[in-house]
Protein backbone atom coordinates (compact mmCIF):
# COMPACT_ATOMS: atom_id res chain seq x y z
CA UNK A 1 0.00 0.00 0.00
CA UNK A 2 2.85 2.37 0.63
CA UNK A 3 4.51 1.74 -2.55
CA UNK A 4 0.90 2.75 -4.24
CA UNK A 5 0.93 5.66 -1.97
CA UNK A 6 3.76 6.67 -3.57
CA UNK A 7 2.99 6.69 -6.89
CA UNK A 8 -0.13 8.85 -5.46
CA UNK A 9 2.14 11.01 -4.00
CA UNK A 10 4.18 11.80 -6.96
CA UNK A 11 1.17 11.89 -9.38
CA UNK A 12 -0.62 15.03 -7.06
CA UNK A 13 3.17 16.89 -7.18
CA UNK A 14 3.23 16.17 -10.85
CA UNK A 15 -0.18 18.16 -10.73
CA UNK A 16 0.80 20.97 -8.49
CA UNK A 17 0.86 24.49 -9.99
CA UNK A 18 4.60 25.98 -10.05
CA UNK A 19 3.35 28.86 -8.20
CA UNK A 20 0.99 26.78 -5.46
CA UNK A 21 1.71 28.49 -2.05
CA UNK A 22 5.37 29.62 -2.69
CA UNK A 23 5.75 29.57 1.83
CA UNK A 24 5.02 26.00 1.99
CA UNK A 25 9.20 24.27 2.10
CA UNK A 26 7.37 21.00 2.48
CA UNK A 27 6.95 17.98 -0.48
CA UNK A 28 7.66 21.03 -2.82
CA UNK A 29 11.21 20.30 -5.34
CA UNK A 30 14.10 22.59 -4.59
CA UNK A 31 12.90 23.09 -0.83
CA UNK A 32 13.86 22.16 2.28
CA UNK A 33 13.96 23.08 6.02
CA UNK A 34 17.01 25.24 4.76
CA UNK A 35 14.75 26.82 2.73
CA UNK A 36 12.22 28.02 4.74
CA UNK A 37 15.00 29.19 7.93
CA UNK A 38 16.89 31.39 5.22
CA UNK A 39 13.16 32.91 4.46
CA UNK A 40 12.41 33.64 7.78
CA UNK A 41 15.74 34.79 8.68
CA UNK A 42 16.08 37.54 5.35
CA UNK A 43 12.39 38.39 6.28
CA UNK A 44 13.85 39.78 9.63
CA UNK A 45 16.76 40.69 9.36
CA UNK A 46 16.23 43.02 6.40
CA UNK A 47 13.48 44.37 8.22
CA UNK A 48 15.66 45.30 11.27
CA UNK A 49 17.92 47.18 9.36
CA UNK A 50 15.15 49.94 9.24
CA UNK A 51 15.07 51.94 12.62
CA UNK A 52 12.38 51.70 15.38
CA UNK A 53 11.49 48.07 14.14
CA UNK A 54 11.24 45.04 15.39
CA UNK A 55 9.94 40.94 14.99
CA UNK A 56 7.68 38.77 16.61
CA UNK A 57 7.96 35.25 15.52
CA UNK A 58 5.09 33.02 16.46
CA UNK A 59 5.76 29.24 15.76
CA UNK A 60 2.38 27.66 15.90
CA UNK A 61 1.51 24.42 17.49
CA UNK A 62 -1.28 22.45 16.39
CA UNK A 63 -3.16 19.69 19.18
CA UNK A 64 -3.14 16.25 16.43
CA UNK A 65 -3.19 18.23 13.35
CA UNK A 66 -3.31 15.00 10.77
CA UNK A 67 -6.19 13.65 12.68
CA UNK A 68 -8.41 16.67 12.33
CA UNK A 69 -8.44 16.67 8.70
CA UNK A 70 -12.26 16.88 7.01
CA UNK A 71 -11.76 14.67 3.70
CA UNK A 72 -14.87 16.57 1.96
CA UNK A 73 -12.87 20.15 3.04
CA UNK A 74 -9.89 18.55 1.30
CA UNK A 75 -11.71 17.19 -1.41
CA UNK A 76 -13.46 20.74 -2.31
CA UNK A 77 -9.62 22.37 -1.93
CA UNK A 78 -8.25 19.65 -4.04
CA UNK A 79 -10.80 20.77 -7.17
CA UNK A 80 -9.67 24.40 -6.26
CA UNK A 81 -6.52 23.71 -6.74
CA UNK A 82 -7.00 21.84 -10.50
CA UNK A 83 -6.83 17.69 -9.62
CA UNK A 84 -8.91 15.56 -11.43
CA UNK A 85 -12.25 14.51 -10.38
CA UNK A 86 -10.96 10.97 -10.52
CA UNK A 87 -7.88 11.74 -8.06
CA UNK A 88 -10.08 13.82 -5.46
CA UNK A 89 -12.80 11.26 -5.45
CA UNK A 90 -9.83 8.63 -4.42
CA UNK A 91 -8.72 10.63 -2.17
CA UNK A 92 -12.27 10.97 -0.45
CA UNK A 93 -12.26 7.18 -0.58
CA UNK A 94 -8.97 6.54 1.08
CA UNK A 95 -9.84 8.62 3.88
CA UNK A 96 -13.75 7.59 4.63
CA UNK A 97 -15.20 4.86 6.66
CA UNK A 98 -11.39 3.17 7.97
CA UNK A 99 -11.92 0.92 10.59
CA UNK A 100 -9.88 0.72 13.51
CA UNK A 101 -9.24 -0.90 16.55
CA UNK A 102 -7.56 -1.29 19.80
CA UNK A 103 -5.97 -4.24 21.19
CA UNK A 104 -4.73 -4.89 24.84
CA UNK A 105 -3.08 -8.07 25.51
CA UNK A 106 -4.96 -10.68 24.08
CA UNK A 107 -8.52 -8.08 23.99
CA UNK A 108 -9.70 -6.57 20.89
CA UNK A 109 -12.04 -3.49 20.92
CA UNK A 110 -14.96 -3.74 18.36
CA UNK A 111 -14.49 -1.68 15.36
CA UNK A 112 -14.74 2.21 14.91
CA UNK A 113 -15.25 3.55 11.57
CA UNK A 114 -13.66 6.96 10.96
CA UNK A 115 -13.98 10.02 8.65
CA UNK A 116 -12.03 12.35 9.96
CA UNK A 117 -8.31 12.66 9.96
CA UNK A 118 -5.33 11.21 7.81
CA UNK A 119 -3.71 7.82 8.65
CA UNK A 120 -0.68 8.07 11.44
CA UNK A 121 2.39 6.76 9.61
CA UNK A 122 1.20 7.02 6.02
CA UNK A 123 2.69 8.26 2.42
CA UNK A 124 0.34 10.79 1.68
CA UNK A 125 -0.82 12.20 5.07
CA UNK A 126 1.95 14.82 4.99
CA UNK A 127 1.22 15.97 1.76
CA UNK A 128 -2.22 16.14 2.34
CA UNK A 129 -2.01 17.70 5.12
CA UNK A 130 0.29 20.57 3.11
CA UNK A 131 -2.71 20.71 0.31
CA UNK A 132 -5.37 21.36 3.21
CA UNK A 133 -3.44 24.32 4.45
CA UNK A 134 -2.57 25.95 1.46
CA UNK A 135 -5.05 28.61 1.78
CA UNK A 136 -3.45 29.54 5.03
CA UNK A 137 -1.76 32.38 3.81
CA UNK A 138 -0.47 35.98 5.28
CA UNK A 139 -2.92 39.17 3.91
CA UNK A 140 -0.60 41.59 4.90
CA UNK A 141 2.61 42.75 3.48
CA UNK A 142 4.19 42.96 6.78
CA UNK A 143 3.49 39.26 7.85
CA UNK A 144 4.69 36.01 6.69
CA UNK A 145 3.13 32.85 7.64
CA UNK A 146 6.36 30.25 6.68
CA UNK A 147 5.29 26.26 6.92
CA UNK A 148 6.80 23.17 6.53
CA UNK A 149 4.02 20.52 6.68
CA UNK A 150 2.46 21.15 10.07
CA UNK A 151 5.50 23.18 11.47
CA UNK A 152 3.81 27.02 11.15
CA UNK A 153 5.60 30.07 11.58
CA UNK A 154 3.78 33.85 11.67
CA UNK A 155 6.82 36.44 11.18
CA UNK A 156 5.51 39.91 12.03
CA UNK A 157 7.41 42.65 10.89
CA UNK A 158 6.38 45.59 13.57
CA UNK A 159 7.33 49.30 12.09
CA UNK A 160 6.77 52.07 14.76
CA UNK A 161 5.67 50.35 17.23
CA UNK A 162 2.26 49.30 15.46
CA UNK A 163 1.26 45.87 15.99
CA UNK A 164 -2.43 45.69 14.58
CA UNK A 165 -1.34 44.13 11.10
CA UNK A 166 0.45 41.40 13.32
CA UNK A 167 -2.47 40.99 15.86
CA UNK A 168 -5.24 40.76 13.65
CA UNK A 169 -2.79 38.33 11.41
CA UNK A 170 -3.06 35.95 14.16
CA UNK A 171 -7.16 36.34 14.95
CA UNK A 172 -7.55 35.81 11.20
CA UNK A 173 -5.58 32.35 11.84
CA UNK A 174 -7.16 31.87 14.94
CA UNK A 175 -10.44 31.93 12.83
CA UNK A 176 -9.10 29.90 9.77
CA UNK A 177 -8.30 27.05 12.14
CA UNK A 178 -12.02 27.20 13.63
CA UNK A 179 -13.10 27.01 10.28
CA UNK A 180 -10.32 24.08 9.22
CA UNK A 181 -11.08 21.39 12.11
CA UNK A 182 -7.86 22.67 13.31
CA UNK A 183 -6.87 23.18 17.44
CA UNK A 184 -3.94 25.56 18.54
CA UNK A 185 -1.96 24.37 20.98
CA UNK A 186 -1.49 27.56 22.88
CA UNK A 187 0.61 25.99 25.30
CA UNK A 188 3.38 24.35 23.41
CA UNK A 189 2.52 27.69 20.76
CA UNK A 190 5.59 29.93 21.73
CA UNK A 191 6.97 33.47 20.64
CA UNK A 192 10.18 34.97 20.19
CA UNK A 193 10.70 38.94 20.13
CA UNK A 194 13.91 39.96 18.12
CA UNK A 195 14.54 43.60 19.20
CA UNK A 196 17.72 45.71 18.87
CA UNK A 197 16.23 49.07 19.72
CA UNK A 198 18.31 51.60 22.25
CA UNK A 199 15.04 52.36 23.81
CA UNK A 200 12.76 49.29 24.00
CA UNK A 201 9.38 50.01 25.19
CA UNK A 202 7.27 47.12 26.93
CA UNK A 203 6.06 44.82 24.10
CA UNK A 204 2.50 43.36 25.17
CA UNK A 205 1.95 39.81 25.41
CA UNK A 206 0.07 38.02 22.60
CA UNK A 207 -3.41 36.14 23.71
CA UNK A 208 -4.45 33.50 21.54
CA UNK A 209 -8.47 32.14 22.65
CA UNK A 210 -8.11 34.16 26.05
CA UNK A 211 -4.49 32.07 26.93
CA UNK A 212 -1.42 34.18 26.72
CA UNK A 213 1.08 32.72 24.46
CA UNK A 214 4.68 32.41 26.36
CA UNK A 215 7.67 34.45 25.28
CA UNK A 216 10.53 32.56 24.71
CA UNK A 217 14.51 33.30 24.56
CA UNK A 218 15.04 30.78 22.24
CA UNK A 219 13.25 28.19 20.03
CA UNK A 220 14.29 25.18 17.92
CA UNK A 221 13.00 25.84 14.94
CA UNK A 222 13.17 23.22 12.17
CA UNK A 223 16.05 21.36 14.26
CA UNK A 224 17.93 24.68 14.37
CA UNK A 225 17.99 26.79 17.90
CA UNK A 226 17.75 30.73 16.99
CA UNK A 227 17.29 32.86 19.88
CA UNK A 228 16.04 36.91 20.54
CA UNK A 229 20.00 38.08 19.65
CA UNK A 230 19.76 36.07 16.38
CA UNK A 231 23.31 34.82 17.30
CA UNK A 232 24.72 30.88 17.14
CA UNK A 233 26.11 29.98 20.52
CA UNK A 234 23.54 27.78 21.87
CA UNK A 235 22.71 26.40 18.49
CA UNK A 236 26.86 25.53 17.73
CA UNK A 237 26.85 24.25 21.67
CA UNK A 238 24.40 21.83 21.05
CA UNK A 239 26.05 20.68 17.53
CA UNK A 240 29.49 20.27 19.10
CA UNK A 241 27.66 18.07 21.93
CA UNK A 242 26.00 15.47 19.38
CA UNK A 243 28.79 15.69 17.37
CA UNK A 244 31.30 14.72 19.96
CA UNK A 245 29.23 11.38 21.15
CA UNK A 246 29.32 10.43 17.73
CA UNK A 247 33.78 10.63 18.28
CA UNK A 248 33.64 7.65 20.63
CA UNK A 249 31.68 5.35 18.09
CA UNK A 250 34.56 6.55 15.67
CA UNK A 251 37.34 5.74 17.90
CA UNK A 252 35.60 2.17 18.52
CA UNK A 253 35.11 1.45 15.12
CA UNK A 254 39.05 2.62 14.82
CA UNK A 255 39.75 0.26 17.55
CA UNK A 256 38.01 -2.66 15.52
CA UNK A 257 40.67 -1.78 12.57
CA UNK A 258 37.59 -0.27 10.21
CA UNK A 259 38.74 0.64 7.08
CA UNK A 260 39.51 4.17 6.02
CA UNK A 261 36.68 3.76 3.88
CA UNK A 262 34.07 2.93 6.06
CA UNK A 263 35.55 5.21 9.26
CA UNK A 264 35.26 8.11 6.52
CA UNK A 265 31.72 7.00 5.22
CA UNK A 266 30.53 6.67 8.96
CA UNK A 267 31.67 10.24 9.49
CA UNK A 268 29.97 11.95 6.62
CA UNK A 269 27.23 9.99 8.10
CA UNK A 270 26.90 10.30 11.42
CA UNK A 271 28.96 13.62 12.35
CA UNK A 272 28.95 15.71 9.11
CA UNK A 273 25.84 15.58 8.62
CA UNK A 274 25.57 16.82 12.05
CA UNK A 275 27.76 19.63 11.69
CA UNK A 276 26.23 20.84 8.07
CA UNK A 277 22.17 20.42 8.71
CA UNK A 278 21.07 23.89 7.28
CA UNK A 279 24.61 25.34 7.32
CA UNK A 280 23.94 27.98 4.92
CA UNK A 281 21.44 29.32 7.35
CA UNK A 282 24.14 29.74 10.47
CA UNK A 283 27.48 29.36 9.59
CA UNK A 284 28.78 32.67 8.15
CA UNK A 285 27.21 34.72 11.05
CA UNK A 286 28.92 32.43 13.68
CA UNK A 287 32.08 34.00 15.67
CA UNK A 288 35.59 33.07 15.19
CA UNK A 289 35.34 31.30 18.38
CA UNK A 290 32.62 29.23 17.67
CA UNK A 291 33.99 27.87 13.94
CA UNK A 292 36.89 27.13 15.85
CA UNK A 293 35.13 24.81 18.32
CA UNK A 294 33.12 23.57 15.16
CA UNK A 295 36.57 22.50 13.09
CA UNK A 296 37.97 21.09 16.23
CA UNK A 297 35.49 18.46 16.39
CA UNK A 298 36.77 17.74 12.19
CA UNK A 299 40.33 18.07 13.01
CA UNK A 300 39.82 15.18 15.92
CA UNK A 301 37.91 12.88 13.38
CA UNK A 302 40.67 13.37 10.63
CA UNK A 303 43.58 11.93 13.31
CA UNK A 304 40.99 9.19 14.34
CA UNK A 305 40.80 8.38 10.58
CA UNK A 306 44.06 9.17 9.36
CA UNK A 307 42.56 10.55 6.16
CA UNK A 308 42.19 14.41 5.27
CA UNK A 309 38.23 15.49 5.71
CA UNK A 310 36.57 19.31 4.02
CA UNK A 311 36.89 21.65 6.73
CA UNK A 312 33.94 23.35 7.58
CA UNK A 313 34.74 26.53 5.57
CA UNK A 314 34.99 24.18 2.43
CA UNK A 315 31.70 23.21 2.99
CA UNK A 316 29.47 26.33 3.67
CA UNK A 317 30.99 27.66 0.45
CA UNK A 318 30.25 24.85 -2.01
CA UNK A 319 26.77 24.12 -0.23
CA UNK A 320 25.68 27.77 -0.45
CA UNK A 321 27.05 27.90 -4.37
CA UNK A 322 25.04 24.86 -5.04
CA UNK A 323 21.94 26.18 -3.31
CA UNK A 324 22.20 29.34 -5.39
CA UNK A 325 22.69 27.87 -8.46
CA UNK A 326 19.51 25.84 -7.54
CA UNK A 327 16.64 28.58 -6.68
CA UNK A 328 18.56 30.45 -9.93
CA UNK A 329 16.81 27.65 -12.03
CA UNK A 330 13.55 27.75 -10.05
CA UNK A 331 11.65 31.40 -10.95
CA UNK A 332 8.91 29.86 -7.59
CA UNK A 333 11.08 29.99 -5.08
CA UNK A 334 10.62 32.76 -2.65
CA UNK A 335 13.67 34.11 -2.94
CA UNK A 336 14.29 34.14 -6.85
CA UNK A 337 13.68 37.31 -7.00
CA UNK A 338 16.87 38.13 -4.50
CA UNK A 339 19.27 37.38 -7.11
CA UNK A 340 18.86 40.49 -9.71
CA UNK A 341 21.29 40.59 -12.56
CA UNK A 342 23.27 43.78 -13.18
CA UNK A 343 23.04 45.90 -16.74
CA UNK A 344 25.95 44.23 -17.50
CA UNK A 345 24.39 40.72 -17.63
CA UNK A 346 27.46 38.81 -16.60
CA UNK A 347 27.29 39.80 -12.26
CA UNK A 348 24.94 39.81 -9.59
CA UNK A 349 23.15 43.00 -7.70
CA UNK A 350 24.73 42.92 -4.18
CA UNK A 351 21.99 43.19 -1.55
CA UNK A 352 22.44 46.22 0.35
CA UNK A 353 22.86 45.78 4.18
CA UNK A 354 23.83 48.44 7.04
CA UNK A 355 24.52 45.48 9.62
CA UNK A 356 26.56 42.27 9.52
CA UNK A 357 23.82 40.45 10.71
CA UNK A 358 22.29 40.95 7.37
CA UNK A 359 25.43 40.83 5.33
CA UNK A 360 26.50 37.60 7.07
CA UNK A 361 23.08 35.78 5.92
CA UNK A 362 22.69 33.30 3.64
CA UNK A 363 21.26 35.81 0.38
CA UNK A 364 23.98 38.22 0.35
CA UNK A 365 26.41 35.55 1.39
CA UNK A 366 24.90 33.64 -1.74
CA UNK A 367 24.94 36.44 -4.41
CA UNK A 368 28.93 37.15 -3.32
CA UNK A 369 29.60 33.63 -3.79
CA UNK A 370 28.29 33.71 -7.31
CA UNK A 371 29.51 37.09 -8.27
CA UNK A 372 33.01 35.25 -7.06
CA UNK A 373 32.48 32.55 -9.60
CA UNK A 374 31.66 35.02 -12.20
CA UNK A 375 35.10 36.75 -11.80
Amino acid sequence: MKCFEKLVRRHIISCLPSTFDNYQFAYRANRSTEDAINTTLHAALSHLEQPGSYVRLLFVDFSSAFNTILPHRLVSKLEAIGLSNSTCLWVLDFLSERSQRVRVGSHMSTALSLNTGSPQGCVLSPLLYALYTYDCTAIYSSNKIIKFADDTTVVGLISGGDESAYRDEVERLCVWCGENNLALNTAKTKELVVDYREKKADIQPLYINGERVERVAEFRFLGVTIDQGMTWSAHTTALVKKAQQRIYFLRLLKKNNLSERLLVSFYRGSIESILTYCICAWFSSCTARERKVLQKVITTAQRIIGHPLPSLEELYGSRCLRKANNILQDSSHPGHSLFALLPSGRRYRNIKSKTNRLKNSFYPRAVAFLNAVTR
